[in-house]
């Protein structure tokens, strides 16, 4: 059973808290979020957001990730990770809970 939450790999730490510097003194972090289309039916948004009301926050070393209460249900258990490489630079999701995704990855299904 994968573990409740959002957990964040050091990769992923160290480029939030490279993309929001000041996310330790306030509510300030990468807010993931779960939203409808794509060929499989659902994809992945992320923004540099505020934490708002019902909002859920997960933190490690500083680094905060914000995700609202129904994108909490797609995502819970997930691996935020980060990657640089020379074929892809970006944050990755391991989420337990898809069951299918599109050719192109940048969908998926549960």
């Amino acid at each position: 059973m994968p573990a409740a939450g959002i957990q964040l790999s050091d990769s992923a730490v160290q480029k939030i808290l490279a993309l929001c510097p000041d996310a330790a003194l306030g509510d300030k972090g990468l807010r993931v979020k779960v939203v409808g289309g794509g060929c499989s039916g659902l994809s992945y948004k992320m923004d540099l957001d505020q934490k708002r009301d019902g909002d859920r926050v997960f933190e490690r070393d500083g680094a905060r990730v914000i995700v609202d209460r129904k994108s909490f249900l797609y995502l819970n258990g997930t691996e935020l990770d980060y990657s640089d490489d020379l074929m892809h630079a970006g944050f990755n999701l391991r989420n337990p809970n898809v069951k299918r995704s599109c050719g192109c990855g940048a969908s998926f299904g549960v």
